[in-house]
C-alpha cells in the first residue's frame, strides 16, 4: 500500500514548489531586464561611434588619412571593429572578420544584429554614410560597426551562476520555512486529534479547544463539540435505558419464578394452579406490552412514518377514549370533561395512542372528586390537545424528564395500583415527533397539564 504524505508534508512541498516558481520567475526576469539594458548600452554606444565615424568620414581628405583616425578610435575602445565598404569595394577593414559578410547573411536582420562566429559574439550596426568626392569614390558608403560582448556575455554567466546557488539556498530555506510554518499551523489539529483520542466510554467529557485554534479551525471545532454533546447525551439516556430496563423487567420476572416454584414446592388442587396461571398471564401480558413499546420505541429512533395520514377530528377521538375510561373514572370519582373544537392531519391510530397515554396518566395521578379536562384549541400556527388533571405538582426539576423512557416522578418505581410500564408518556413524544409536533407539561397552583401541540 502506497504510503500517503502527511498534511504537513504537503504543505511544505506545496509552499517551497511555489516558493521556487515565485524565485525562478524573478531570476528569469532579472537576468531580462540586465540583457536588455546590455542591448541598450552597446546600441548607445554604436550609435554614438557612428555619428563620430561619419564626421571623420566627412573631414577626411585621402583614405590613408581616414584609416588612421579610424585606427586610432578603434585601439581607444576594446572590442569595438569597423568596416567600410563603397559598393563590393573595401575602403576599410583594418581586423579582415568579414562583419559585412555576417550582417548579409542573417536575412531581414534589424539595424541592431547579433551573431556568433569563431567563438565569439558581436552586436552590429549598419549605417549609410555619404562617400565624399576627397575619398574617390561615387558610390555610398556602408558603415558596419559591431561590437565584441564577450565581456557582457561573461558579466551574465556570472549572474545567472549567482542566481542559481541563491535560488538553491533560497528553496532550502523556503522548505525549512514553509515546514516550520505548517508544523507550527496544525498545531491545534494535533491538540485536537490528542484530545478525540481521549475520549472513551467512560470520558465522554473531553471537548475541543475553541478558543485557542485559528478561525478556520473553530467551526470544526464547535462541530466536533456538538457531536460530543450528543454523544454523551445519548450514551447517558443509553445507560439510563439499560438500567431502567433491566429494573422493569426484573420485578415480573421475579414474580414470575418465585409464583411458579412455590406452586412447584407441593401438591395442590387445581384452583390453586388456576390462580397461579392467571397471575403468571397478567406478568406475561405487561412483559409483552412493554416489549411492544420499546419496539415502537426503537422504530420512532430511526424514524418513525405515518402510516396512514388521515384528517382527524379530534372531540371524536377524544368522546371516544372517554367511552373507554368512563368506568375507571367512576371508580376512582372523577368526571371526564372536553372543551372546544380542533382537526388535525396524522394517523388516526397513532394520534388515539398518544391522547389516551394523556387520560391514564392523568386518571392514575388526580386527586378524587375532581375532573380530568380535555381542551382543544389553537396557539398561533399550532392544534393544541389538553389534558388537565387537579393533584400534587410535579417537581420543575423533574418537568423536562418528564417524557423519557420508564422515568417516573415516584423514585420508588412502586406501582402496585397500576399495570403502566413507565413507556406511555416516552411513546406519546414519539409519536408527536412523528407528527412534526411536541409534547409538553406544565404543572403549578395543583394543577398538572400535559399538552399535545400538532403543526
Amino acid at each position: 500500500m502506497r504510503r500517503r504524505l502527511t498534511l504537513t508534508a504537503r504543505l511544505t512541498l506545496l509552499y517551497t514548489l511555489v516558493s521556487l516558481a515565485v524565485l525562478l520567475g524573478l531570476g528569469l526576469f532579472v537576468l531580462r531586464v540586465t540583457n536588455a539594458h546590455f542591448v541598450e548600452l552597446d546600441e548607445e554606444l554604436l550609435r554614438d561611434k557612428s555619428r563620430l565615424i561619419a564626421q571623420l568620414v566627412a573631414d577626411s581628405r585621402s583614405t590613408d588619412e581616414l584609416a588612421r583616425h579610424l585606427d586610432h578610435l578603434l585601439s581607444s575602445h576594446e572590442g569595438l571593429h569597423a568596416e567600410l565598404h563603397a559598393g563590393d569595394r573595401t575602403v576599410y577593414d583594418r581586423d579582415a572578420l568579414g562583419l559585412a559578410q555576417a550582417v548579409q547573411r542573417l536575412e531581414g536582420a534589424v539595424p541592431l544584429v547579433e551573431w556568433t562566429q569563431a567563438g565569439r559574439t558581436f552586436r552590429a550596426l549598419v549605417v549609410p554614410l555619404e562617400a565624399p568626392a576627397a575619398l574617390g569614390g561615387s558610390q555610398p558608403l556602408v558603415l558596419t560597426l559591431a561590437l565584441d560582448i564577450h565581456h557582457h556575455q561573461h558579466f551574465m554567466q556570472a549572474l545567472t551562476r549567482s542566481l542559481a546557488v541563491y535560488l538553491g539556498v533560497a528553496a532550502l530555506a523556503s522548505g525549512l520555512l514553509g515546514w516550520w510554518s505548517a508544523r507550527r499551523g496544525l498545531a491545534p489539529l494535533r491538540e485536537m486529534k490528542a484530545r478525540a483520542q481521549r475520549v472513551t466510554a467512560r470520558q465522554l467529557d473531553q471537548r475541543m479547544p475553541v478558543q485557542d485554534v485559528p478561525v478556520e479551525l473553530a467551526d470544526l471545532a464547535l462541530g466536533l463539540n456538538t457531536m460530543l454533546d450528543r454523544l454523551q447525551q445519548d450514551f447517558e439516556r443509553l445507560s439510563q435505558f439499560s438500567g431502567d430496563l433491566a429494573h422493569e423487567l426484573r420485578t415480573p420476572i421475579s414474580n414470575l419464578l418465585t409464583q411458579t416454584q412455590v406452586s412447584l414446592a407441593q401438591q395442590r388442587d387445581a384452583a390453586v394452579y388456576r390462580e397461579v396461571l392467571a397471575s403468571n398471564a397478567e406478568e406475561l401480558q405487561r412483559l409483552a406490552r412493554m416489549v411492544s413499546d420499546m419496539l415502537f420505541l426503537a422504530k420512532a429512533d430511526h424514524g418513525l412514518a405515518l402510516p396512514r395520514p388521515e384528517r382527524i377530528v379530534l372531540s371524536d377521538e377524544v368522546r371516544a377514549l372517554f367511552d373507554f375510561y368512563e368506568a375507571l373514572a367512576e371508580e376512582k370519582g372523577l368526571r371526564l370533561a372536553l372543551e372546544g373544537q380542533a382537526e388535525v392531519v396524522g394517523d388516526r391510530l397513532m394520534v388515539r395512542r398518544a391522547v389516551s397515554n394523556l387520560l391514564s396518566n392523568a386518571l392514575r395521578h388526580a386527586t378524587p372528586g375532581t375532573a380530568v379536562r380535555v381542551t382543544l384549541g389553537g396557539a398561533g400556527e399550532e392544534t393544541v390537545l389538553s389534558v388537565h388533571n387537579e393533584g400534587p405538582c410535579i417537581d420543575p426539576r423533574d418537568l423536562p424528564r418528564l417524557f423519557d423512557r420508564f422515568y417516573r416522578v415516584d423514585k420508588s418505581r412502586t406501582h402496585a395500583d397500576t399495570e403502566g410500564t413507565g413507556l406511555g408518556l416516552a411513546i406519546t413524544q414519539a409519536i408527536m415527533r412523528a407528527h412534526a409536533g411536541r409534547a409538553v407539561a406544565h404543572s403549578r397552583d395543583g394543577q398538572t397539564t400535559l399538552s399535545l401541540h400538532f403543526p
